[in-house]
């Protein structure tokens, strides 16, 4: 299976506006039981959240993953920091490209895959204004082709 496919349960459609998407990676996971749970119930936010390497380790922050409706006092905190499975050759790919100029990882869509919850992660470069205008430009005009396409087609 290739990497992104599989049921998504959330994406951060955000993260397309504001950043080129230059490389993506998939990461597994630590989560606990309550956690997986109200992910499989798609129960999970990626809008603010980001990457940072501390100490050889990936972390996602502010990935905010409501609390399971059964999970009474085994819940967990929803906005607490989870760790990011990588290998350490990817998790120094990522060191060296955040530490070039205006670089940063971002979470991109979270899916199942095999029964696991895998997470999709991009280096970006952050976009400036006018480069988002530029986009929502391009895209207005092919939407108007399109339409205009369509409506000969009838």
């Amino acid at each position: 299976m290739a990497k992104g496919t599989g049921k998504v349960l959330a994406q951060n459609k955000k993260a397309g506006h504001d950043y080129f998407i230059e490389e993506t990676i998939e990461a597994g996971m630590v989560l606990t039981g309550t956690e997986i749970k109200s992910i499989r119930a798609g129960k999970v936010q990626l809008k603010d959240s980001f990457v940072r390497v501390r100490n050889g380790e990936a972390w996602i922050n502010n990935m905010h993953v409501s609390a399971f409706e059964q999970g009474n006092r085994f819940n967990h905190d929803p906005l607490r920091t989870r760790k990011l499975l990588l290998h350490k050759k990817q998790i120094g790919e990522l060191v060296g490209a955040v530490k070039r100029d205006g670089y940063t990882i971002v979470p991109l869509k979270m899916y199942i895959k095999d029964g696991y919850a895998k997470l999709l992660i991009g280096v970006g470069k952050g976009k400036k204004d006018y480069d988002k205008r530029n986009d929502m430009r391009k895209k207005e005009a092919k939407r108007e082709m399109e339409r205009v396409f369509k409506e000969r087609q009838r």
